[in-house]
């Protein structure tokens, strides 16, 4: 097993559920070949009509994967492709799909969640391994030293990380990695952790964790300096988050 791994740490922390969807509501969509052969299936991380001239539509369903809140999704290209004809793995999770779709049977959701978190996973393997041009996260995890340090700070988020201490983690010098890593992630390694920080942190507090033990978890030294930074950041105040009111201006 990679011991780095650069996926399960964001699999674990957003929810990904799969369901049936009209197509125009869907943001995946699997096509076929002529001959009815699954041929192609299309991820619109954003939201985006797909063309008729594509093939036929063996199935549309819709991909919710905590929106925003997910650094990956947002760091995805708008589609996402893969080739099921090269992918014969692929090619049996769709079929799966369309036969869990079509025929509705008991437990089909829980199923097509499970099948269409593989097919994505899958998805999200390729863009890694194909890189971006563009600065991100995913461009960061595309590089092989530059994705220890950010699967150090997924993993870890309440460490006290210095730079220094991720640049050894990356097997390279801090002058390297500072420059490197704002190249290619678009920001510092401090407001990245910083940010990935407060994303986690909304999330407890949703579920209603005390904001006191959240601050402490995240590496803030004061609830007050959690709670300025999380309203900088999120336009909420901890304490408005957990009784779902909006901030009183």
């Amino acid at each position: 097993m990679d011991r780095y791994d650069r996926l399960t740490t964001l699999i674990d922390r957003f929810k990904l559920t799969v369901a049936p969807a009209m197509p125009e509501d869907a943001n995946l969509v699997a096509f076929a070949a002529p001959c009815g052969t699954p041929h192609r299936a299309l991820f619109c991380a954003r939201g985006a009509d797909f063309r008729a001239d594509l093939g036929q539509v063996l199935f549309c369903a819709r991909v919710e994967w905590s929106g925003s809140d997910n650094p990956l999704l947002t760091a995805l290209p708008n589609m996402v492709e893969i080739d099921l004809s090269d992918d014969p793995d692929s090619m049996g999770l769709v079929r799966m799909m369309l036969t869990e779709i079509t025929r509705r049977r008991c437990g089909v959701d829980s199923v097509l969640s499970r099948l269409g978190e593989v097919l994505i996973v899958r998805m999200m393997r390729m863009q890694i391994e194909a890189g971006s041009t563009q600065p991100g996260l995913l461009a960061g995890l595309s590089d092989q030293r530059l994705s220890r340090a950010i699967v150090a700070m997924h993993d870890r988020p309440g460490r006290a990380w210095r730079n220094e201490d991720l640049a050894a983690l990356a097997g390279m010098s801090l002058s390297r990695f500072a420059e490197k890593f704002l190249a290619e992630v678009g920001e510092t390694p401090a407001a990245y952790l910083r940010r990935w920080r407060l994303t986690l942190a909304r999330q407890d507090i949703a579920k209603g964790h005390r904001v006191d033990v959240v601050a402490r978890r995240y590496g803030f030294s004061s609830p007050e300096g959690f709670t300025r930074a999380f309203k900088k950041h999120h336009g909420d105040t901890p304490i408005a988050l957990r009784h779902g009111q909006p901030v009183q201006t």
